[in-house]
C-alpha cells in the first residue's frame, strides 16, 4: 500500500505538471518546440517528439486510472466487509472497462498527427486529431465515468444501510466507527470527480473548441487541471490512507474488545471464587 501510494502520488504530480506546461503556447515550447536557430536540424524530429510525448502522457493517464481503480476496489471491498461477491463483481466490471479503454486508446493513437508552425520566433508543434478520435475519446471518458458512478452508487448504498443500522442499534455511544473513516475521504474524492466531469462536459462546447488559445479558455483549462491534480495526486492517494486508517481502527477496536472481555472474565471469576469461600 505504501509503494502504491508513493507511485500514484508522485507520478500524478508529474503528469499534471507536464499537462499544465503543454496547454500554454509559451510554456509548451519547453517541451514541444525548438528555436529558429536550430530549425534546420529539427524538421520532422520535433513532430515525432511531440507526438511521442503526447502518447506517453495519454498512456500515463491510463496507468494512473488503473491504479486509482485498484485503490477504489480495495476500499469498497473493505466497506462491504470483505464480501467475495462484491469483489468479483468489481474486478470483472473494472477489467472490462479498462480493457475497452486501452483498446480504444490504442486506436486513438492512430489518428494523432503533429503539425509544426512558427509563433513569436519559436517553432511550435500543434497536435491535431483526425478520423474517429473525438468519438473514441468520448467513449473512453463515458466508460470511466460509468465506473466512477458505479463506485459512487455502491458507496451511497452501503452508507445508507450502515447508518440505518446504527440508528436501530441500542448502543448510542458509538458516534464514529471504522466505517466513517472510509466515508470521510470518499466525499471529497467524489466531489472532485463531479467538478472534473463538469469541466469535461463544458470542454465539448463549440465556443471552447473554436479558440483554444485565448486567455479565457486557457484559464478554464487551468482550473480543470487544478481539480485533476487534486484528484490524482492528493485525494486519490488519500484513499489508500483511508484504508490503512480503517484497518488500524479495526485492530484497535478488536484489542479494546479483547481487553474488556478479559476484564469481565476476571471479575466474574473473582466473584465466583469469593462466593465459594
Amino acid at each position: 500500500m505504501t509503494l502504491l501510494y508513493l507511485v500514484v502520488r508522485y507520478v500524478a504530480i508529474g503528469f499534471v505538471v507536464i499537462n499544465t506546461l503543454s496547454i500554454s503556447p509559451r510554456m509548451g515550447s519547453i517541451y514541444f518546440s525548438s528555436r529558429v536557430a536550430y530549425s534546420e536540424h529539427s524538421n520532422n524530429f520535433d513532430d515525432r517528439y511531440s507526438r511521442i510525448i503526447y502518447q506517453a502522457m495519454d498512456w500515463t493517464g491510463e496507468v494512473l486510472e488503473l491504479m486509482l481503480g485498484v485503490i477504489m476496489i480495495a476500499r469498497l471491498h473493505a466497506m462491504y466487509q470483505r464480501s467475495r461477491k462484491v469483489l468479483i463483481c468489481l474486478v470483472v466490471t473494472f477489467l472490462a472497462t479498462r480493457i475497452a479503454n486501452a483498446v480504444m486508446l490504442a486506436m486513438q493513437m492512430i489518428h494523432i498527427s503533429a503539425e509544426e508552425f512558427v509563433l513569436s520566433g519559436t517553432y511550435q508543434c500543434m497536435i491535431s486529431f483526425a478520423g474517429d478520435y473525438i468519438f473514441l475519446s468520448s467513449i473512453t471518458w463515458i466508460l470511466g465515468t460509468l465506473w466512477e458512478v458505479l463506485a459512487l452508487c455502491l458507496v451511497v448504498w452501503i452508507a445508507v444501510k450502515h447508518f440505518h443500522e446504527l440508528r436501530q442499534c441500542s448502543t448510542r455511544g458509538i458516534t464514529e466507527d471504522c466505517f466513517t473513516v472510509l466515508m470521510q475521504t470518499h466525499v471529497s474524492y467524489f466531489a472532485s470527480f463531479f467538478a472534473i466531469a463538469c469541466f469535461r462536459i463544458g470542454s465539448l462546447s463549440p465556443m471552447l473548441s473554436a479558440n483554444k488559445l485565448s486567455l479565457a479558455i486557457q484559464i478554464y483549462y487551468g482550473f480543470a487541471l487544478v481539480f485533476e491534480m487534486a484528484q490524482l495526486s492528493v485525494l486519490g492517494p488519500r484513499l489508500i490512507l483511508g484504508v490503512r486508517e480503517y484497518h488500524a481502527k479495526l485492530v484497535a477496536d478488536s484489542d479494546a474488545a479483547t481487553a474488556m472481555t478479559s476484564i469481565a472474565f476476571q471479575e466474574h471469576d473473582h466473584v465466583e471464587t469469593s462466593s465459594s469461600v
